[in-house]
């Protein structure tokens, strides 16, 4: 009997760092991280962050992911034993008990809330809003296809929690946080259709739902297309509400491209390097913007000393 390898993007051995490591998938905070980040660079526009507060965000960011994780791997808990690429997770396998899995799921989403609380009242009041949203994404493949944008806005939510930290307050035009969390979400939503590509036929099987399950893959890679050339656009439509300049719309444009070959990695009846096209992009893609978006407003400051003397 052959016994399955494991999943991308997983940790080997059997210190409690890895398995909690795998059990979060720790690599993927690098996915959504830097559009949090972003979100706090276009805040300084309005006023400049202190350290402190692009700490708090980091921490409120990681532990609402980690939560958000902890308790997908919960629910799914039954779904995942059965799959053979998921079967060695770690509650299935046994490394991790249930218990400890809740546990760390509560203790995440009370530092997540509390580090919400440190940034400032109106992330506070928000935050076990944005926490029963990323909880709810968990359920969703039981009932609809679209659980990919579900997943998306949850992501969509580090930009604007990020601007929301520096400012206490919604952006000016009003309409510029919803379009940059729709373009996160559509981003993000875009490359989970094509991780599931992966569980076509399990999710038939057992009545899961996905858009690759109910349309088909090379169906399900034309959504996923159109929905990446709408995260450039919306990105675009970002950048001019917030008087984004060259390197800006160069970032915009290296996201253009690093999209596009994504998708050559990615075929209906070639997932051979899906894992480059999921992992290793999506990661370059996030990282080349925000630091794009970084290096222009750095640019556009008073002064280094300037900065320094508000961070502290």
């Amino acid at each position: 009997m052959t016994t399955p390898g494991r999943e991308g993007q997983t940790f080997a051995g059997p210190s409690a760092w890895a398995r909690w490591a795998s059990f979060v998938k720790l690599p993927h905070t690098v996915f959504a991280l830097p559009f949090a980040l972003t979100g706090v660079v276009l805040a300084s526009r309005e006023m400049l962050p202190t350290i402190g507060q692009v700490g708090w965000v980091v921490l409120a960011f990681t532990a609402a992911r980690f939560a958000a994780m902890a308790f997908n791997r919960i629910v799914d808990r039954d779904v995942d034993a059965k799959n053979p690429r998921t079967k060695m997770r770690e509650i299935p396998s046994g490394a991790l008990l249930l218990g400890q899995a809740k546990a760390s799921v509560v203790l995440a989403g009370i530092t997540f809330m509390f580090a919400s609380w440190m940034l400032n009242p109106l992330c506070g009041m928000l935050s076990p809003v944005a926490l029963a949203w990323v909880l709810f994404y968990s359920y969703c493949k039981r009932f609809t296809r679209w659980s990919h944008l579900v997943l998306g806005l949850g992501l969509g939510i580090a930009p604007v929690g990020g601007y929301l930290a520096v400012t206490g307050a919604w952006s000016s035009p009003v309409w510029m946080l919803p379009v940059l969390a729709m373009a996160v979400m559509t981003w993000s939503g875009g490359f989970d259709i094509l991780y599931a590509l992966q569980d076509v036929a399990f999710d038939r099987a057992n009545g899961l739902f996905s858009l690759p399950a109910a349309l088909g893959a090379p169906r399900a890679l034309n959504v996923a297309r159109v929905l990446h050339v709408g995260t450039v656009l919306l990105l675009a439509l970002v950048g001019w509400a917030t008087g984004g300049g060259v390197l800006y719309a160069v970032g915009v444009a290296a996201v253009a491209v690093l999209l596009l070959y994504e998708h050559s990695l990615v075929k209906p009846d070639d997932l051979s390097k899906l894992d480059a096209a999921f992992f290793t992009m999506n990661g370059v893609i996030s990282i080349t913007f925000f630091t794009f978006v970084l290096l222009e407003r750095l640019l556009h400051l008073p002064s280094i000393a300037d900065l320094l003397t508000r961070a502290a």
